[in-house]
């Protein structure tokens, strides 16, 4: 249910399962894990992260949470992943973004979304804390006021205020995938990985 394309340093893993609102069942988050760390040693450009269909993610899968996957270790090791990727992370967010799914948006460099996007994060609601790794990555992009809007008032966001608050970076009329590969991979494609590797470690530095 998590399909990669891989050509050219570009990786692109899609989040298939749209009958389900792209919930994550454990093994697919473990399968992305897995995934990410064989892309970080071949050492792929950019990444994107993507959905099927008209939801990003609606997060874990219902059965799955109420079995414990909500609290479950391997949301972090997969948003743990993502941020020590070696390279450019995108996640185009071809819509709607809630509950632990959040965790691999904000382990992105670049969050770009449709229009018709919304993000939510109910673990107050629902009685579960988020991910360690998830409120000070919400924190540094959105500032801590509107993390607890989010977090702890439960508010769900649309696109614009979403852009507005610093949550995403940009809005993308149509395809978000297509906006991506063209619009924002192109500079990281067309140079060396270790260049890629490089720039990014000096700007990730405290």
């Amino acid at each position: 249910m998590i399909l990669c394309d891989l050509q050219d340093g570009l990786a692109i893993l899609t989040i298939n399962r749209p009958e389900k609102a792209n919930s994550l069942t454990g093994a697919m988050l473990t399968d992305l894990t897995d995934k990410l760390s064989d892309l970080s040693r071949y050492g792929c450009r950019a990444v994107i992260l993507t959905g099927a269909g008209k939801v990003f993610s609606a997060g874990a899968d219902l059965d799955e949470a109420k079995a414990g996957l909500a609290t479950s270790h391997v949301w972090d090791r997969l948003s743990s992943q993502i941020a020590a990727m070696p390279c450019l992370t995108i996640a185009a967010l071809n819509g709607t973004l809630a509950g632990g799914a959040f965790g691999m948006a904000l382990a992105c460099d670049l969050r770009i979304a449709v229009p018709e996007a919304k993000f939510f994060y109910p673990v107050m609601k629902l009685g579960f804390l988020p991910q360690p790794a998830d409120p000070p990555r919400l924190r540094a992009l959105v500032g801590p006021a509107r993390a607890k809007m989010i977090l702890m008032a439960g508010q769900k966001i649309d696109a614009p205020e979403a852009l507005a608050w610093g949550l995403i970076d940009r809005i993308v009329p149509g395809d978000a995938l297509l906006a991506a590969t063209k619009g924002l991979a192109g500079d990281c494609l067309a140079a060396a990985p270790d260049h890629v590797a490089a720039i990014k470690s000096m700007l990730d530095q405290p």
